[in-house]
């Protein structure tokens, strides 16, 4: 090991024993987390040949000063990519979005993804067709690392395995990351179709990155119901790839039962962030839902993995004996007045704000619909509330 590593090892063990040890500080009166601005994107918006939509994450770029989105096209408009945009968050509210860049994803080859219909099943995982979900920027390089959901499909027969790579900033690919072997798609096990990587965030200064599934693995049971929540899993690992622990994430049930009784329903993880770079136990985690008669319910917990069972190595999450992570409401995007709540996918932190506060924002995937919207939201958190 060398020495610059052995360094990053003990700042990462010192980061994590001493979030152990450090006691919460008795809360003072909260203020109230405060609406600064909402911006729509103009629906099918024409950018440098692309068309924009899709935006399933967003994450701040402190060494350009804008902002980076990944989109969710699988290469069926136009190849699967980014876009990187700039605006101005402030205390009294949130500006205009301009759109500055936009670069596809690609291949170990220097190629773009393929959509599904030209997807060949015989080549490498990492040339296969995509399904992008989340970028974070990475704080040491600057790169970015995304992560996809893979796919199951029936007609022929194909697992492609979700991932988490590395490019730079603009696509080109670096690299895979490892991932737990329980999240590897099996016929029986393994992740659910459409409900894998959703959530990335880098803790501890960059030296750690979390990641959460969107749904419990096929193994540990079924997803949500009216009257049910569920345990899905959320992992830390070394920014290089080595797996330190796993926990399971306790989702809230369905808000509501469909109308009619048979109609679609649908919740799950969309996004992460860690809370204080410092404490690598503290995250923020994002339960997006709809439910057919009632529309879309986007809710921010609070997650606190001090104390949770590390289940990396547990088969089921069904059957075993486990403390789950614990979680308190912080933000219901209901209680804002905005002009509608759309499918918010994706959220990060923005500047400071005075009087120590924080900016949070939030993007929406409009799913390329005429009936939704791309949307952005600005919050103001007291610190108090974190």
């Amino acid at each position: 090991m060398s020495s610059s590593t052995r360094r990053r090892a003990l700042v990462t063990a010192g980061l994590l024993a001493g979030a152990l040890l450090t006691a919460p500080a008795a809360s003072a009166a909260e203020r109230p987390i405060r609406l600064l601005g909402e911006q729509i994107v103009p629906h099918n918006l024409q950018f440098q040949g692309t068309t924009v939509g899709g935006l399933s994450s967003i994450d701040y770029d402190p060494r350009t000063g804008e902002y980076a989105f990944i989109c969710d096209d699988r290469s069926a408009i136009n190849p699967a990519r980014f876009y990187t945009a700039k605006f101005s968050v402030n205390r009294h509210g949130l500006g205009p979005m301009t759109f500055t860049g936009t670069h596809p994803l690609l291949r170990p080859d220097g190629t773009p993804y393929p959509p599904l219909a030209q997807n060949d099943p015989s080549a490498p995982q990492n040339e296969q067709t995509i399904d992008p979900e989340e970028l974070r920027v990475d704080p040491w390089t600057g790169h970015y690392v995304w992560s996809q959901e893979g796919d199951r499909l029936t007609d022929p027969p194909n697992l492609i395995q979700p991932s988490i790579r590395e490019a730079t900033s603009d696509g080109r690919y670096l690299r895979d990351l490892p991932l737990p072997a329980n999240e590897r798609m099996t016929p029986d096990a393994g992740p659910r179709r459409n409900y894998v990587l959703e959530g990335l965030a880098y803790t501890g200064f960059g030296t750690l990155l979390a990641s959460e599934v969107e749904a419990p693995l096929l193994q540990d049971g079924p997803p949500p119901t009216p009257t049910s929540g569920a345990l899905s899993r959320m992992t830390l690992q070394t920014r290089g790839g080595q797996v330190l622990a796993q926990y399971a994430y306790p989702q809230e049930k369905l808000f509501a039962t469909p109308v009619p009784a048979n109609g679609f329903a649908d919740t799950g993880v969309s996004s992460m962030l860690a809370v204080d770079q410092a404490d690598p136990t503290k995250f923020l985690m994002m339960e997006r839902s709809f439910v057919t008669g009632f529309g879309n319910k986007v809710r921010v917990f609070e997650v606190d993995t001090k104390g949770a069972t590390n289940v990396v190595h547990t088969p089921s999450l069904a059957t075993a004996k486990i403390k789950p992570v614990k979680k308190k409401l912080l933000l219901d995007l209901s209680g804002l007045p905005v002009s509608k709540v759309d499918n918010v996918e994706g959220l990060t932190w923005g500047p400071r704000l005075p009087g120590g506060e924080r900016s949070l924002i939030f993007v929406s995937d409009n799913n390329f619909s005429a009936s939704q919207v791309t949307q952005l939201i600005a919050v103001a958190v007291p610190s108090e509330r974190l």
